[in-house]
């Protein structure tokens, strides 16, 4: 209740000072949608309308598409395959190199650092097309310490799905932090179990965000992948189906919370 009541206040005071701005539809309780599925598809190809195409490239970088047309990047490392897309947005966090970028490709409309000065962070809210872009700043492991927000998790919302990147996430969220997130359908998460958060602490992560389908990213050995796997079965259907990409929308996300499992490939045009 006092998250809650944090929240709301919260809300209406950033109203007060940004009326024009498209709000949030993530920020509410999380809901199960009916039973359907989610399938693969190849990213030249036009997004079904109300859906939502999301492509695992490699490491945390992500390729969402919407219907409208909107190309976004997660964790934007200046390589995405040998292809002539410019997305229209690109995220980045800077936790590592494999994150980000120093010089990012000049035609990009919108380069979206999840850091700001120096422990102080940085606040998105971006509509592009039918798309609103947001971050919730988030603390990372610095020389032997924490800097203060370092990192973001972004959210993408999208033909009214709540999609997230946990990114390079190092601990577990606070009160305020879950809150800001909202409702999320769909989440990709680092599951190293090292680097980033621990296997541990993030299985309580995900079963707190209660997203609908799970995409794990930032593995780098079969048996950590399998492990994360183990670990969640029980609460989880596991989708092993292959593939590198799937689309979803509303009405087609699944009835029972589930992890799919896609295999990295960078983009080539034919």
């Amino acid at each position: 209740m006092r998250v809650f009541l944090f929240f709301f206040s919260l809300v209406l005071a950033t109203a007060a000072h940004a009326q024009d701005r498209k709000p949030s539809h993530c920020i509410a309780l999380a809901q199960v949608p009916g039973i359907s599925y989610v399938h693969k598809a190849t990213y030249r190809e036009p997004v079904e309308k109300y859906a939502v195409r999301i492509s695992y490239l490699g490491h945390a970088s992500f390729l969402i598409q919407s219907d409208d047309g909107i190309d976004v990047i997660t964790d934007y490392t200046g390589f995405i395959g040998v292809t002539d897309l410019v997305p229209e947005v690109v995220t980045m966090n800077h936790a590592h190199d494999t994150h980000w970028t120093a010089a990012p490709d000049p035609r990009i409309p919108h380069v979206l650092p999840g850091w700001g000065p120096y422990g102080k962070g940085i606040q998105h809210h971006l509509e592009v097309g039918s798309m609103l872009v947001r971050n919730v700043s988030t603390d990372i492991r610095s020389f032997g310490g924490v800097e203060e927000k370092g990192n973001s998790i972004f959210i993408f919302e999208v033909s009214g799905l709540c999609i997230g990147h946990l990114g390079h996430l190092h601990h577990e969220p606070n009160e305020a932090q879950y809150a800001a997130l909202g409702r999320l359908d769909v989440v990709m998460a680092a599951v190293d179990g090292g680097m980033s958060l621990d296997v541990p602490t993030m299985m309580r992560v995900l079963k707190r965000l209660r997203a609908q389908v799970v995409i794990p990213m930032h593995w780098f050995e079969d048996w950590t992948l399998t492990g994360f796997l183990q670990g969640m079965s029980e609460d989880y259907v596991i989708d092993r189906s292959e593939g590198n990409s799937l689309e979803v929308s509303l009405r087609t996300l699944p009835s029972q919370p589930t992890i799919k499992l896609l295999y990295p490939r960078y983009l080539q045009d034919p």
